[in-house]
């Protein structure tokens, strides 16, 4: 037993040196579950507290956790980042990612913020194209432009059903390419726990400089329209302390979670499973609030996660492609 034990600690406390890919498809689909659970949670509790006050509680919490299992559980302390700016870079990416994300939990369907989310692999396409410099040929620029229109069905822009802040999922799956392409190319040999902590460290500032901003200088319209974006801190009852820290130990540990399959298998690879997410929050939002997509929508989110999957696909193949040229 205590062999597993230290097998599981030393595997959290350090990098990825092998890819592990139905490891790592587990890893993701179970996060995704719970990540999906989670933001259930904040919805239920978004009309209680502000934006930044939760970012600040969820993430001292996490920091709490950390520490315990660290040095309590586990009794070492946190490995030092091998690239402190990486480690920072993912986890403003990461910051930016949820600010968009659960900005728009409050107004918008979860099924809807789960689809404008994950336009995210075709960001790291583009991304990949731009700033690395990867060919992105025409049947892969025809999925992006599919995945494109699929947005549209979902966000209905030119209608009444259009909402500016359906946009914030946009947003968010921007950063979160960001988040994937450093996680993978910068932060793999990083331990998940590094990761987790950096994380942590900077939504904890984020919400803090959050709340004193939006406290103590704030335009009292903004605060009134959008009180959960634009107010700082509020008085919070028990209950509503008690779900931020379901919300801790379920981000914690899907991030974690996330952080090793990335690192455990090509992102190309995990692509389809993770997906799986608009699954979970069409579920969740049905369970919790009887959301049903309309007929657009649902269109929109095949066409998405259709246009992801191939773009996943063929740079896979092309991957492979480079490989065996590279191996000849």
């Amino acid at each position: 037993m205590s062999t597993q034990g230290d097998s599981k600690r030393h595997s959290l406390l350090s990098g990825a040196t092998v890819d592990r890919p139905a490891h790592a498809a587990t890893l993701m689909v179970g996060a995704l579950f719970l990540l999906g659970f989670q933001d259930s949670i904040v919805k239920l509790a978004s009309s209680e507290l502000s934006l930044w006050q939760f970012q600040m509680i969820r993430a001292g919490l996490n920091l709490l956790l950390l520490i315990l299992l660290t040095r309590v559980i586990w009794g070492t302390s946190c490995p030092p980042p091998k690239r402190v700016w990486a480690v920072a870079l993912r986890s403003l990416f990461l910051v930016g990612a949820m600010v968009f994300y659960f900005g728009g939990i409050p107004f918008l369907p979860l099924a809807n913020i789960a689809a404008g989310l994950y336009v995210f692999p075709l960001f790291v396409a583009v991304l990949s194209a731009v700033l690395l410099g990867e060919r992105v040929g025409p049947r892969r620029i025809i999925a992006i432009l599919t995945g494109f229109a699929g947005t549209l069905l979902i966000l209905k822009p030119g209608t009444n059903a259009f909402q500016l802040v359906a946009l914030m999922p946009v947003g968010a799956a921007l950063c979160y390419a960001g988040t994937i392409l450093t996680t993978r190319r910068l932060c793999r040999d990083e331990s998940p726990v590094t990761l987790a902590f950096g994380v942590a460290i900077t939504f904890f500032t984020c919400g803090a400089l959050g709340v004193l901003i939006f406290t103590f200088a704030v335009d009292v319209g903004p605060a009134l329209d959008w009180p959960y974006l634009f107010t700082g801190w509020h008085s919070i009852e028990f209950w509503v302390l008690a779900l931020i820290a379901v919300c801790s130990l379920l981000n914690l540990t899907a991030n974690m979670a996330l952080a090793r399959a990335y690192q455990s298998a090509e992102a190309s690879w995990l692509a389809p499973f993770d997906y799986s997410y608009i699954v979970f929050a069409t579920f969740w939002g049905f369970v919790f609030w009887q959301h049903i997509p309309d007929a657009l929508t649902f269109t929109g989110m095949a066409m998405i996660a259709g246009a992801g999957v191939f773009v996943a696909w063929r740079e896979r193949i092309a991957n492979q492609r480079a490989t065996a040229e590279g191996a000849s």
